[in-house]
């Protein structure tokens, strides 16, 4: 697993939603769940190429903004249609108030 990268403070990530953060080159959402926990995902939805971080929070769901998929945020995996194939999840780690991000995905997913 990669080393882990600071992306911001838990301050910058209020319960419930979500902000786009480019670490390396990489499109992540992180998401502050409702369940209080940090959650990151590849900032894409696997239906159509819509940034994710644009959409609601709901439990711990991420919906796409423009077809209403819902990615569970533990799993990466579509909970409804139009999008079948999951997205990968990132293991995230929050230390001293702040949120660490991996790129290594932990769900095995890769971005296509």
């Amino acid at each position: 697993m990669g080393e882990p990268i600071r992306i911001c403070s838990v301050e910058d990530v209020p319960k419930g939603t979500a902000i786009s953060a480019d670490v390396d080159g990489t499109q992540i959402a992180v998401v502050h769940g409702e369940d209080d926990r940090f959650y990151a995902v590849y900032d894409e939805c696997s239906h159509a190429a819509v940034a994710l971080s644009e959409g609601e929070v709901d439990g711990c769901t991420l919906e796409c903004w423009l077809h209403g998929s819902r990615f569970d945020l533990r799993t990466g995996e579509p909970t409804g249609l139009p999008a079948t194939e999951p997205v990968p999840v990132y293991p995230v780690d929050v230390r001293d108030g702040d949120v660490y991000v991996s790129l290594t995905p932990s769900n095995g997913v890769t971005r296509s």
